[in-house]
């Protein structure tokens, strides 16, 4: 059944980017071209679901809509991406939310939050939710629009040359963590955030400037070469519970599109979330076998630490919600889902997806 209601949702999108080539193609139109730069390097995989939504946009369009990806740093640092799409240097951009928190702590909701929403969480929320609607009112103020376009499942964890096998553990050790309520609960529990792009994670790592760190899922962590620099390897990722990467598009870029092409991009975003997302995710079974052939050492946290580590995170929301209405808006959100799925997710338990939180915090 899951292979055929796949099956059924790529043809479905693939028809409807087909209608719209072959309603547009009557007239040749001139080539719109963009430049989208992207928050990844060559080296880490991410890059792929970029270059999935830029292959189906240029195909599907049959270049009347012609983009040019550029990776990180050919035209601006990860960290300066939404600055230079909000300015119009580029009209795109391959972005993940949790990096621009310091400009809106709303911005974490949309990217990530420990303990909280899952992949398949998100992806309900994001599609029939509403949570498309409320990132977007997150976004245009920036002068952007936005859509979702992968999401990815828990993260492995923390690597690292140092065994954690409790909370105890991360008392005084410098770690490599996204996210700024990440950084505020690895702060509570004794650790030190220390902020790296993606590309920087290795090197730090080999050198000992940090004492351990975490970037994504097994598929991502293996190529970039972290089995070579550590030892140990704490999981569940409760730092990342499930992760949304996205497009970002200038306000004013979008609006010169025709209304054909508007909904071809749509579409693209819609097919790589679906294409991307398997890809990822997929990719976790042969790369987790090879970190343990490698003889990586794997440790988990206790059911005890995971409540504490909640207990914080919700601490932590809570706070965040009195200070930003946006923030609480888009918080809300996300416990009312949490909160009308639980019945479901119980019934249809162990057969269902995710987990079920037993006290969510009361945002009002």
């Amino acid at each position: 059944m899951r292979r055929s209601f796949i099956k059924e949702t790529a043809l479905g999108i693939a028809t409807s980017l087909f209608l719209i080539v072959a309603i547009s193609g009557g007239v040749r139109a001139e080539t719109i071209h963009w430049k989208m730069a992207s928050c990844w390097p060559p080296s880490i995989p991410l890059i792929e679901s970029d270059k999935k939504f830029v292959k189906f946009v240029n195909e599907a369009s049959g270049e009347r809509l012609k983009i040019k990806l550029f990776t990180a740093g050919q035209i601006c640092p990860p960290f300066e991406l939404l600055d230079n799409v909000s300015s119009g240097v580029v009209q795109v951009g391959g972005d993940w939310a949790g990096y621009w928190a310091g400009k809106d702590t709303a911005f974490s909701l949309i990217g990530s939050f420990p303990m909280l929403m899952g992949a398949v969480d998100y992806q309900l929320w994001l599609y029939e939710g509403g949570g498309i609607e409320l990132c977007n009112e997150v976004y245009n103020k920036f002068g952007v629009r936005w859509l979702p376009h992968s999401v990815l499942f828990s993260e492995s964890g923390i690597r690292s040359n140092k065994p954690i096998e409790s909370l105890n553990d991360y008392k005084g050790m410098k770690i490599r963590l996204s996210g700024r309520p990440q950084g505020e609960v690895l702060k509570r529990i004794g650790g030190t955030q220390v902020m790296l792009s993606g590309g920087e994670i290795y090197q730090a790592l080999e050198k000992g400037t940090i004492d351990g760190g975490e970037f994504s899922g097994p598929s991502l962590d293996w190529p970039m070469g972290f089995a070579e620099v550590t030892k140990y390897w704490c999981s569940p990722g409760w730092h990342q519970p499930g992760s949304v990467l996205s497009i970002v598009i200038n306000q004013k870029a979008w609006e010169k599109l025709p209304d054909d092409l508007k909904k071809l991009v749509e579409c693209a975003a819609m097919a790589t979330f679906n294409t991307g997302t398997a890809w990822l995710e997929y990719g976790n079974i042969n790369a987790t076998k090879k970190f343990i052939e490698k003889g990586v050492k794997l440790s988990r946290l206790n059911d005890e630490d995971l409540a504490k580590i909640q207990e914080i995170s919700f601490e932590v929301l809570v706070n965040e919600s009195k200070k930003n209405p946006l923030f609480a808006k888009i918080a809300k959100s996300q416990i009312k889902f949490l909160n009308d799925m639980a019945h479901w997710r119980e019934i249809s338990a162990p057969f269902s997806h995710g987990r079920n939180v037993r006290k969510l915090p009361n945002i009002d």
